[in-house]
């Protein structure tokens, strides 16, 4: 009886290693990690760590090129909520006509969030760039979902669109080209070696003016002194 017990403990035991071991080897095996690139990135929504290398250029920049066909394109990621008609009705969202100019949050029959609400002013580029941006960071708490739209392109696309949809923006200039760190630098240093040099010129003439006639009365002394 004990013999067929210990054997029986023993099978046990042996299966409990077993399956431990198989467990091990599947976690190992199907480890499952977060990739550093995304394989299916979603149109409208900004991935997590965005933000943080270069520094975007200003909306201007991408005005110049804007297009308000590839802007209506854009749109249609919206049109489940709002539409930009003439005299359109409001839908989950406000109707957009007119809101190039107009003011923040102020369409009739529309209620708003407090935190947008709270805003005021009137539409501009660089204001409705940043709402289109990212809205929840435009106005925390607001009731929009949509997660923005991280490229400027798009953005200066969809806003140009708008504006031919009873806005009245004028397009603004091109952003003035900031000049390179190593050409001011350049600049600078040429500057300051000419001022320096246009403050040792004097001093040269000035040294030079007073050397000149002292040397000519020493060696007219010495020649009127040499014996003959």
């Amino acid at each position: 009886m004990d013999g067929r017990f210990n054997t029986i403990a023993g099978w046990v035991l042996g299966a409990g290693i077993v399956l431990l071991g198989a467990t091990l080897v599947t976690e190992e095996l199907y480890k499952a990690e977060r990739p550093e690139t995304m394989g299916y990135p979603i149109a409208g929504v900004i991935e997590e760590g965005g933000g943080g290398g270069e520094a975007e250029q200003p909306i201007a920049h991408f005005l110049q090129s804007a297009d308000a066909a590839r802007g209506e394109a854009v749109f249609r990621k919206c049109a489940a909520c709002h539409n930009a008609n003439q005299g359109g009705a409001n839908g989950l969202g406000p109707n957009l006509f007119g809101t190039m100019g107009g003011p923040v949050a102020r369409r009739a029959g529309v209620s708003y969030s407090a935190p947008l609400a709270a805003i005021g002013g009137n539409w501009g580029w660089d204001n409705m760039s940043a709402w289109l941006k990212s809205p929840r960071t435009f106005a925390p708490g607001t009731k929009m979902t949509f997660a923005g739209l991280s490229s400027p392109q798009e953005r200066a696309d969809v806003m140009l669109f708008l504006n031919q949809h009873g806005g009245n923006l004028t397009v603004p200039p091109p952003p003035a080209a900031a000049p390179a760190e190593g050409n001011a630098a350049e600049g600078n240093a040429a500057q300051g070696n000419e001022a320096a040099g246009n403050a040792a010129e004097p001093q040269a003439r000035s040294a030079g003016s007073t050397k000149g006639p002292a040397a000519t009365d020493t060696s007219g002394r010495a020649a009127q002194e040499r014996p003959h």
